[in-house]
């Protein structure tokens, strides 16, 4: 794909809602893996393992595809360490925390807290890049946004039992936030294809050794798993490698946003896929808040300069 489709600003959004869709599609497949390997609601171990298997060989799959480009910017000397840290904050830290807090608190309320990495990522992006200001166009669209998650999911409700878990995703969500700055940063001089594919290796990687730490093993020669496991892979690689060439050609602010579509793709795929009831109206007048909320901060004006 062609680097200037990634600076176009009617391509921009499509790819970013691309993105949404791909990863919302992760939703009803990690439920239809963790059937197929038979992997229990407590076992921590076996869904780290299965993560970091997923998105190790997300990193092979981006690998292979830039044998077939030409020679990326950088040195791998100068690539590594970012991919290094990003790998430890966006795919690592960002998962581990993802998964064990989703065993102790309400999918609802998972789904509510990783939308603030939308909000989070806004108030943060100006102390890094200057030209990508707070407006109150982008915090309206913002707030329009989390309106339609809080009424996908009817609002959740944090508790003592809850507050756990809630404090562990709410972690993640900060580390993905974090990633998106770090992977904006780290996208200067450095080819985007080529630092997803050691990112996904390497937290793929440190995932892996956090399952088997913990305990968890999986059966790899059951087909229908693997299945499974390689379409997630592939979700990982297309998705974060379009994500992360869409932040270094575009205002952080403008990308992030996205992200509030992806618990709506989710709900609605996991009707699709698995049968469950969730064709309600408040979905589809979430889905109309989060795109409402998405064009106003795509319609804010910045004066910035995309390529920062």
């Amino acid at each position: 794909m062609s680097v200037s489709v990634f600076r176009k600003r009617a391509a921009a959004p499509v790819l970013a809602a691309a993105c949404a869709l791909l990863w919302g599609t992760a939703f009803p497949f990690i439920k239809l893996g963790y059937s197929a390997f038979e992997i229990a609601a407590d076992d921590r171990g076996a869904m780290l393992l299965f993560a970091g298997l997923r998105f190790s060989i997300a990193g092979l799959m981006a690998l292979a595809l830039t044998l077939f480009k030409k020679s990326g910017s950088g040195s791998i000397k100068n690539l590594l360490p970012a991919a290094a840290l990003l790998g430890a904050v966006q795919t690592f830290a960002q998962y581990l925390f993802t998964y064990i807090g989703l065993g102790l608190t309400t999918a609802a309320n998972t789904s509510i807290i990783t939308a603030c990495a939308s909000f989070l990522t806004v108030l943060a992006v100006p102390l890094f890049f200057k030209s990508d200001r707070i407006t109150a166009v982008k915090l309206l669209g913002c707030a329009l946004g989390f309106g339609g998650v809080l009424i996908v999911n009817r609002g959740g409700g944090v508790t003592a039992e809850t507050l756990p878990g809630d404090l562990l995703v709410f972690i993640s969500t900060v580390c993905a936030a974090a990633g998106n700055i770090i992977a904006k940063k780290a996208g200067k001089g450095r080819d985007p294809l080529r630092l997803t594919a050691w990112q996904l290796l390497i937290g793929g990687a440190l995932l892996c050794m956090a399952g088997l730490i913990l305990g968890g093993r999986l059966n790899l020669l059951n087909l229908n798993g693997l299945l499974i496991l390689l379409w997630l892979a592939f979700v990982s690689a297309a998705a974060f490698s379009v994500w992360t060439a869409l932040l270094k050609y575009n205002p952080a602010s403008k990308i992030s946003v996205f992200i509030l579509l992806v618990p709506v793709f989710g709900t609605l795929l996991s009707g699709l896929l698995l049968g469950e009831q969730v064709f309600r109206a408040e979905v589809f007048i979430s889905l109309a808040l989060i795109s409402a909320g998405i064009i106003l901060v795509n319609l804010s004006k910045v004066g910035e300069k995309h390529g920062v």
